[in-house]
């Protein structure tokens, strides 16, 4: 009886990670990717998030600043979307509805929901400093919506939760709920790492996506090397070792150093 459960769990878990899996490639990596939430979902998700916080942020008061940021930012949109309706992924145009604010916070941050939802900090201004800049940050935001990277995320961890449900409910058969319980807590810190090496690995795609699309736009792409210079003298201190590999972005100097790297391809798009 035992076994007949273990194989009717192991079977609807298997059945749950093929279902609704969408296979699809990022447009300019190339990168293959597996997406087991829609569009649908995501978008969904998405409009009701961005409007939560809306609610509670409070948008600049300065009216120069806030121009700025969704001129550059409409302008980038616009040549995104010209290169997604060429390049074979017309598609997924109808999935983005770009809005760009600027928002009350002395961080030096921004993001991006799903849909082309973006969102600038104030505190970021003072170190792009110029339009040319904003638009390596806007065009990393763009990216992780074109890239689908919150999709990404939430397939990965919707698979993570399957497996692991799985290996404790098959652990807790043969060893006793005791081992089980021991098997989450070492899944759970196991995972942690697992998906901050993975969370990196998307801000580095982001990284090259949003060069690229800021040259499309018709800014230098050479640019980024400054900016990220700037943002590293921002930087509180270097990383140790651990607190590296936890973070979930590429150290300001492998940034550059990859910029450094992709910006001949970058050249290739770039008309003043």
């Amino acid at each position: 009886m035992k076994k007949i459960k273990l194989l009717l769990t192991s079977t609807i878990a298997l059945m749950m990670l093929a279902a609704c899996v969408t296979a699809t490639r990022v447009p300019i990596t190339g990168r293959k990717q597996r997406l087991s939430v829609t569009d649908e979902q995501m978008l969904s998700l998405s409009a009701t998030q961005y409007k939560e916080y809306l609610g509670s942020a409070k948008k600049s008061t300065n009216a120069t600043n806030t121009a700025m940021v969704q001129r550059v930012g409409q302008r980038l949109a616009k040549a995104v979307e010209s290169y997604l309706t060429n390049n074979g992924y017309a598609n997924e145009v109808k999935n983005y509805a770009w809005e760009f604010n600027l928002v009350q916070n002395k961080a030096a941050n921004a993001f991006c929901m799903p849909g082309g939802k973006i969102v600038v900090y104030e505190g970021m201004l003072p170190i792009t400093q110029d339009e040319p800049s904003l638009a390596i940050v806007l065009g990393h935001e763009i990216a992780h919506a074109v890239a689908k990277h919150s999709a990404e995320q939430m397939s990965k961890q919707k698979n993570q939760g399957i497996l692991a449900s799985l290996g404790i409910s098959i652990l807790a058969a043969k060893a006793g709920e005791e081992a089980a319980n021991m098997a989450t807590s070492l899944a759970s810190t196991g995972l942690t790492f697992l998906n901050a090496h993975y969370s990196r690995d998307n801000e580095s795609e982001a990284d090259h996506m949003g060069l690229i699309f800021a040259a499309m736009a018709g800014y230098d792409p050479n640019t980024a090397i400054t900016f990220w210079q700037r943002m590293s003298q921002t930087s509180s201190g270097s990383q140790g070792l651990l607190e590296s590999y936890l973070s979930s972005h590429p150290s300001d100097t492998k940034r550059v150093k990859d910029i450094q790297k992709w910006l001949p391809e970058a050249m290739q798009y770039y008309k003043k």
